[in-house]
């Protein structure tokens, strides 16, 4: 039913209608928002609890994305795929899907997706599991070639206990991930019951209205600020950093009226390594990339995505298909993404410089622990002001893990943890600097670094310097941007993260 029909009236200005639709709207945010605050704290492993790469949403009964917590943007541009999936096995009030399979709504494979019925529509989590089987401890190798080497694929199906015994068999450290798991479920227990009780509070008529209403205003909004940048076509290329070579990303992006559309023809095939990115991946950074530009503090809901088009050949590098590897496409490849998208609209209007353009992703692990960690840096500067240091930018969105939760928790010791001072490009007003990190391992396990912009600096804008390349070392000697190693106790491994890049000259 539409809004009107359920008494408000979107066209006339009626105040205590718009008040009753504020109201509603204010308590589905709250409801994913605290989803996420469940999730976090009831979960065990620190990735989860302490950095929060996790993210939390409600859709309607259409699949259409209706409010989202403020979490990880690769997670939550990608979700509607993965809801259109879980509706596929008509699940009933209380059943909970789960998936993690890239190529039907999943990220990558540590991305464990949940999605449960709910009595007006799904609630979805998405949490990034410190393993999930596969070649490499903590699940991120950086030379797997096909998918099968990065974990146990999980297909959208009901999430029972006998599914459950077989997904904790295939991953290391069993009782965390049981935990992590546990939590996630406990998260849709309570959106469950708080959008049944918001039903019996409103009329559940009312909230079905509220949700469509939400959507469409979503999209207005949004076109309406699509209308307000110039009509064009521009294109921009980049490259990313691969084992062998250097793959490219070429995108060409229109506006026309109250559309956008992006299309990554010429972009290269898809890579024999694991750079590789689903179409969901790709869409989730385009996406973000318009709400920056159009309204970035509008509540965010699936509707701000419609007036976008965004295609890619199949095959290609952004729009792959099974059984190739993606385990650093969903983290790499979708961080340089953002940045060739930016940096083709920067040829019509003002954008920022380009950030650290890469998550830094840290994993160490044996036959007792997994960890895995990503590192922040420097963002661009934009038009008006510096450029954020030793922040989580871009597709990412979460926190570093505290010293002390790092130390209690696993054999690692943090030596070294400061700003890269100087790192940011400058300009007339300058980028944010990276930072140094380093961990000192305190018994033999394996390690796994998937970093960008080790070869080729951020860019500035506008005349404005480019910010320092990034470094990977272990006792001192450089290492590749992708690089897996066998450490023993003792070896120290050090991340020298990107400057964000500088805009304006000068003067």
């Amino acid at each position: 039913m539409t809004l009107a029909l359920a008494g408000f009236n979107p066209v006339r200005e009626d105040a205590a209608m718009n008040v009753e639709l504020q109201v509603i709207g204010s308590a589905l945010r709250s409801i994913a928002e605290e989803m996420g605050v469940v999730l976090i704290r009831s979960a065990f492993s620190a990735n989860i609890k302490e950095r929060r790469d996790c993210s939390t949403a409600l859709f309607d009964e259409r699949g259409r994305m209706i409010a989202q917590a403020e979490h990880i943007p690769v997670h939550l541009g990608a979700m509607p795929d993965a809801v259109a999936a879980a509706m596929s096995l008509g699940l009933t009030l209380g059943q909970v899907c789960v998936l993690n399979d890239p190529y039907t709504g999943g990220t990558h494979l540590p991305d464990i997706t949940l999605v449960s019925r709910t009595d007006l529509g799904y609630a979805v989590s998405r949490a990034h599991h410190a393993d999930v089987g596969g070649m490499e401890p903590s699940s991120l190798p950086a030379n797997s070639s096909e998918l099968y080497q990065e974990g146990l694929i999980i297909p959208p199906v009901r999430l029972t206990d006998e599914v459950l015994t077989v997904m904790l068999a295939n991953m290391r450290n069993p009782d965390e991930r049981r935990g992590d798991l546990r939590a996630q479920i406990a998260a849709h227990h309570l959106a469950e019951r708080r959008l049944r009780e918001l039903c019996e509070r409103r009329g559940r008529e009312r909230v079905a209205a509220a949700m469509d209403e939400l959507y469409a205003y979503s999209e207005r909004i949004v076109r309406a600020a699509i209308a307000r940048l110039p009509d064009g076509r521009w294109e921009a290329r980049d490259v990313v950093e691969a084992l062998d070579g250097e793959p490219e990303l070429r995108v060409a992006v229109e506006i026309a009226g109250e559309e956008i559309r992006i299309d990554f023809a010429g972009t290269s095939p898809q890579y024999p390594g694991n750079l590789n990115c689903p179409l969901s991946v790709t869409k989730s950074a385009c996406y973000f990339v318009v709400r920056c530009l159009t309204e970035p503090d509008l509540p965010a809901s699936g509707g701000a995505f419609a007036p976008v088009a965004v295609t890619a050949p199949r095959g290609c590098l952004v729009n792959a298909q099974p059984p190739a590897a993606v385990v650093a496409g969903n983290t790499e490849t979708s961080s340089r993404i953002t940045d060739v998208v930016f940096r083709a609209f920067g040829e019509g209007m003002p954008v920022p410089a380009q950030g650290q353009g890469t998550m830094n992703n840290v994993a160490l692990g044996n036959e007792r622990f997994t960890y895995y960690e990503t590192v922040g840096g420097g963002q661009g500067a934009c038009p008006e002001a510096d450029g954020p240091s030793a922040v989580h930018v871009a597709m990412s969105n979460t926190l570093s893990t505290p010293v002390e939760a790092l130390e209690l928790s696993y054999p690692l010791r943090v030596e070294r943890w400061e700003l890269r001072l100087g790192s940011g490009g400058a300009g007339k007003h300058r980028g944010g600097d990276g930072v140094v990190r380093e961990l000192l391992v305190l018994e033999p396990c394996r390690v796994s670094i998937l970093s960008e912009r080790r070869a080729h600096p951020p860019r500035g804008a506008a005349a404005g310097a480019d910010g320092d390349r990034g470094r990977n070392l272990l006792n001192g000697e450089e290492l590749p941007a992708k690089v897996t190693r066998s450490l023993e106790a003792g070896d120290v491994i050090r991340l020298e993260t990107p400057g964000g890049g500088g805009f304006g000259q000068l003067a």
